[in-house]
């Protein structure tokens, strides 16, 4: 009978570890990583963008474009930027950075649309279990602006 009760113990603590699995898995969610953004307004998915972090910061550079097969270049220039990234091929381009960890979120940076060449203040999320994105392009305050949600590649 003694045998058993420190069986029993070793066997609830284990269940206790694994049972806080979970949170920590919570506490680790990063946007480090591989994502892939999607079209407001096609549902279709534009770029595949790899977030890395340097010194605590955020950086975010587009590894891929997805393009229509009669799309006539393979990888365009930003001809509607300004500064450094005027006419610089899309694919390799820095469009996210500056974002530090601000509690559940990061915030303070900068993003870059490609698009129309404007650059606008960032904030991103992680949610959905580390597989989803909230990403926030704002200019001044954040209500003014516009949400992406970017799925995990990997």
């Amino acid at each position: 009978m003694k045998k058993t009760v420190p069986f029993a113990i070793s066997a609830l603590s284990a269940i206790i570890a694994f049972a806080g699995l979970p949170l920590l898995a919570q506490a680790e969610e990063s946007p480090v990583g591989l994502w892939k953004s999607i079209d407001d307004k096609s549902g279709k998915p534009k770029a595949l963008i790899r977030i890395t972090e340097t010194g605590g910061e955020l950086q975010g550079k587009i590894e891929k474009l997805f393009l229509e097969a009669d799309a006539p270049e393979k990888n365009p220039k930003c001809d509607k930027c300004e500064g450094a990234n005027k006419d610089q091929p899309i694919v390799g381009m820095t469009i996210l950075s500056g974002l530090k960890k601000d509690g559940d979120e990061y915030s303070g940076g900068k993003i870059l649309d490609p698009g129309n060449g404007k650059l606008y203040s960032s904030k991103l999320s992680v949610i959905e279990n580390n597989k989803k994105l909230n990403v926030r392009g704002y200019i001044g305050a954040p209500m003014f602006g516009r949400t992406q949600t970017w799925l995990r590649e990997q």
